[in-house]
């Protein structure tokens, strides 16, 4: 959905996108990877308008800060 703003599920089109955020308290679409809010990996979602299936989105940036974190694990 984030490249073809179709919907895998549905084929729909009308896709909306809620851009990732680090609020207050760890609060917002996002992994806390450390104990301050600069640490946060925003996630970006996307959202089908038609059925209600959902993506999640991490940006390189945030890749590289949840390879570095210890608070996860493969």
């Amino acid at each position: 959905m984030k490249n073809t703003r179709t919907c895998p599920k549905c084929g729909g089109h009308d896709i909306a996108v809620v851009d990732g955020f680090a609020g207050p308290y760890g609060s917002g679409n996002n992994i806390m990877t450390g104990g301050t809010i600069f640490s946060a990996v925003k996630i970006d979602r996307y959202i089908c308008g038609f059925c209600g299936y959902t993506e999640e989105w991490i940006g390189q940036e945030g890749l590289k800060k949840l390879a570095q974190s210890k608070k996860w694990h493969r």
